[in-house]
């Protein structure tokens, strides 16, 4: 389910019929949160500031966007709280700063563990939901790590490039900027 223009320049993202994409600032826009009928929000930074609703559960995920950081260690606990709201028939929101790399892997991960996905696959599905999303490297090893747990194989593999280490998926956008 892909939402039209206007819910994408609002910064909300639909990735699935209960879940939702976005960055901090349409996170914390109350009329977004009613809007869309968001039950739970999974903040994915330290900034442990709640909006004040009694209908409205909130969830911290307190990692910063490095590639350092172990997101790994909250797969499972976000990608079961995602399931379980919209099993309640809530809606989640995810978010992070910019709605680019720690929600979206978080958005990735839940994909593959309770809709079957590959990382591949959840990868294109996201990114056609939210365009701009791009986990930083930390983040896609881990990705691929859990993966291989959950499938026994990866999808995604990292390659050497001129900017680093970067998933293959990115090789030919690292090569048009980058050209030899």
């Amino acid at each position: 389910m892909h939402q039209s223009g206007t819910q994408r320049l609002a910064g909300l993202c639909q990735v699935t019929e209960h879940l939702f994409l976005s960055n901090g600032r349409a996170a914390n826009d109350k009329a977004n949160v009613s809007r869309f009928n968001i039950t739970c929000i999974i903040n994915a930074t330290q900034d442990n500031t709640k909006m004040s609703t009694a209908e409205l559960e909130y969830v911290n995920i307190p990692v910063t966007d490095s590639p350092s950081s172990l997101l790994s260690d909250y797969f499972d606990e976000v990608a079961d709280k995602i399931k379980l709201t919209g099993e309640q028939y809530g809606h989640t929101l995810v978010h992070c700063n910019a709605g680019v790399s720690r929600s979206a892997t978080l958005c990735l991960v839940y994909l593959m563990k309770h809709h079957g996905m590959t990382l591949l696959e959840a990868h294109k599905w996201v990114k056609s939901c939210r365009p701009i999303i791009r986990p930083n490297s930390g983040f896609w090893k881990q990705l691929i790590q859990y993966e291989n747990k959950l499938y026994g194989c990866a999808t995604v593999t990292m390659i050497t490039s001129p900017i680093g280490e970067i998933p293959d998926i990115y090789e030919e956008e690292t090569r048009e900027m980058f050209p030899l």
